[in-house]
């Protein structure tokens, strides 16, 4: 990481189209990724590549991404003595941004691409940790508000870590880039935002009576 607090490019992280979209700055990378709740986790098996959705949670410079047991790629991760190669996604869709022409449609966005070797975390202390970083990440507290995960439990669940050095960001924002030539068009030209939202807290149906909404929910 260079002093500026920028991550430092490499041939992996450089694009090749849209370089001036491309941002190696630690707090945006940071920030995209504490917003999401869900990567999307590549690497190679048997020859062919194998891109899988997961959970992940950030702590500093390290993501923390969950995982069964019985899954191949933690294994494989556990047993390379140098890791498992592989590309970490994060992709926020924050509008749909529609032209006069079909060519110029696209989206606005935010996304991380992080490379690197993922090893398997073993030491009870940071898998403790990390699996309640994994909790935390969804819903800020919870892990204090639930039972700990017991033994049966902790045997089925495996958790990768993958540091944050090899990363990218990249963005698109604002609107339509249409041809001059098209402007004059009677086509509808703009963006539609896209955002995330919550609903109301749904109780389960077994839940014991006077047991309140919890206030890290009803403040989101």
């Amino acid at each position: 990481m260079g002093p500026s607090g920028a991550y430092e490019p490499t041939g992996r992280t450089v694009p090749a189209r849209s370089r001036e979209r491309a941002s190696y700055d630690r707090a945006l990378v940071h920030a995209i990724l504490d917003e999401g709740y869900v990567c999307h986790l590549g690497f190679v098996r048997d020859g062919a590549p194998v891109v899988l959705p997961t959970l992940y949670a950030r702590d500093g410079e390290r993501l923390f991404v969950h995982g069964s047991t019985g899954s191949r790629p933690l294994r494989e991760a556990g047993r390379a003595e140098a890791g498992l190669p592989v590309c970490l996604t994060v992709t926020h869709v924050d509008g749909l941004v529609l032209a006069r022409s079909a060519f110029h449609h696209s989206v606005n966005y935010r996304s991380v691409v992080v490379h690197g070797a993922a090893r398997q975390v073993t030491d009870p202390a940071e898998r403790a940790a990390a699996l309640s970083a994994l909790v935390d990440h969804v819903l800020p507290g919870r892990s204090a508000d639930s039972r700990p995960a017991n033994g049966r439990e902790l045997a089925a669940t495996a958790v990768l870590c993958l540091d944050l050095a090899e990363v990218s960001a990249k963005l698109r924002a604002g609107g339509p880039n249409d041809d001059p030539e098209d402007l004059a068009l009677p086509y509808w030209s703009g963006v539609l935002p896209v955002a995330p939202a919550y609903g109301t807290p749904v109780p389960a149906d077994d839940l014991a009576p006077g047991i309140p909404v919890p206030g890290y929910l009803t403040r989101r």
